[in-house]
């Protein structure tokens, strides 16, 4: 059975065709998927879709380029969605100066604050980080007593230095369709060197569609396509892969676990 780790199924042009989408998944064997929000209102329908469809759960927070419009109050509402038990993560959350005109200061200030929330909340952290991996690891040192529940650097795409580092705060790494291309030498050696017990795989949809499937709208049974790749990287078989990747899951994700296993009994 195979997990992705961090979709974003919630575009509301894509919530007409949600059910087929899981379906089709389900169908390659995907059978969990982690619907994460990127602001309050994706956050709140990532949440509804979890709550209706079994296969999904979710994180919910505010992404660096969408710090700006946060507002008094919204911190709440987005604790008061990760009320539920389906709701597994703080995220995505982080650093992103790839744009010109990036509000550095601002961003920083609500990746701090978030892992505030989410060790307020007893849960871990879903981190983006594009452009940004010194000022990412200064605040993750800085916080690193808050980090109660850890987290993961989502859609991996630094150096080997890098992730060490980020292993050395006890974070997992997660790798998505990148990872697949051609000239991904630098990820293909962070692949190899991953702890077996920190390693998670996601498809970051829509975006980031796979080889051979560079430039298609990517879609959850596409997470496949990554297992298949890591697991000839690491040289270990993919059931194996899938087996161990499940397990780091269920730890870093604890009221997932605990859903799976007791269903709606669950209250994580």
């Amino acid at each position: 059975m195979f997990i992705d780790t961090h979709a974003h199924l919630n575009h509301e042009e894509d919530l007409p065709r949600l059910s087929e989408t899981v379906a089709r998944a389900e169908e390659a064997g995907v059978k969990t998927i982690v619907c994460v929000g990127w602001d309050l209102p994706s956050s709140a329908r990532a949440a509804e879709e979890a709550r209706r469809c079994p296969a999904l759960f979710f994180a919910a927070g505010f992404h660096p380029s969408d710090v700006n419009g946060c507002r008094a109050g919204d911190f709440d509402e987005i604790a008061a969605l990760l009320s539920s038990p389906k709701g597994v993560a703080v995220g995505e959350i982080g650093l992103d100066y790839h744009y010109e005109n990036t509000d550095e200061r601002a961003q920083k200030k609500m990746f701090a604050a978030q892992i505030e929330l989410a060790d307020a909340l007893g849960l871990p952290v879903c981190i983006h980080s594009r452009d940004a991996a010194a000022d990412t690891l200064q605040i993750l040192r800085d916080n690193r007593a808050k980090l109660t529940r850890g987290g993961v650097m989502h859609c991996f795409s630094g150096s080997p230095e890098t992730a060490k580092e980020y292993l050395k705060l006890g974070m997992y790494i997660s790798f998505a369709g990148p990872v697949t291309f051609k000239n991904a030498r630098k990820l293909d050696e962070v692949a190899k060197m991953v702890p077996k017990d920190r390693i998670l795989a996601e498809t970051d949809s829509p975006y980031l569609a796979p080889e051979p499937l560079r430039g298609t709208k990517n879609v959850p049974e596409n997470v496949v396509r990554v297992y298949e790749k890591l697991a000839a990287l690491r040289g270990e078989e993919l059931e194996a892969l899938a087996a161990q990747i499940e397990k780091n899951v269920c730890s870093l994700f604890p009221k997932l676990a605990a859903w799976r296993q007791n269903g709606e009994n669950a209250h994580g």
